[in-house]
């Protein structure tokens, strides 16, 4: 059988397919809400040890020139991505947004408390994994 590349739609790089991309391509990428406006760009991604899956996007929101900016951990099942946007799309407005667990940038929750997963999960009516 001959050696066959998987298929990339031209002008992707080698780590994004039309279906996977790589973790490290994720930050940065702006997330929207419904209505087009920008909310935020994803910061970075958590992975469950044991399934491997993604549990939550930590998304940056507010301030200006970093002064008061949040991060935002939002369970990785609320997002949907929008190729003709060029990023995550989010079914949620800004007040909504500002009363969400949040957390100061360098500093970080614990991570491994359920009640913090749970407090994020029941916010956004999902469940991270």
């Amino acid at each position: 059988m001959a050696d066959r590349e998987d298929p990339v739609t031209p002008g992707m790089e080698r780590e994004e397919t039309p279906q996977l991309i790589a973790a490290g391509k994720v930050h940065g990428t702006p997330v929207y809400n419904r209505d087009g406006e920008h909310l935020g760009t994803i910061e970075d991604v958590m992975l469950d040890k044991r399934s491997g899956r993604v549990a939550y996007a930590v998304m940056s929101f507010g301030g200006f020139l970093g002064i008061g900016e949040r991060h935002h951990p939002l369970p990785w099942s609320v997002l949907q991505f929008d190729p003709s946007l060029g990023g995550y799309v989010v079914d949620l407005d800004r007040d909504k947004l500002k009363d969400a667990p949040a957390y100061a940038v360098g500093s970080a929750p614990d991570w491994g408390s359920r009640d913090w997963g749970r407090q994020v999960d029941d916010y956004w009516g999902a469940r991270s994994i």
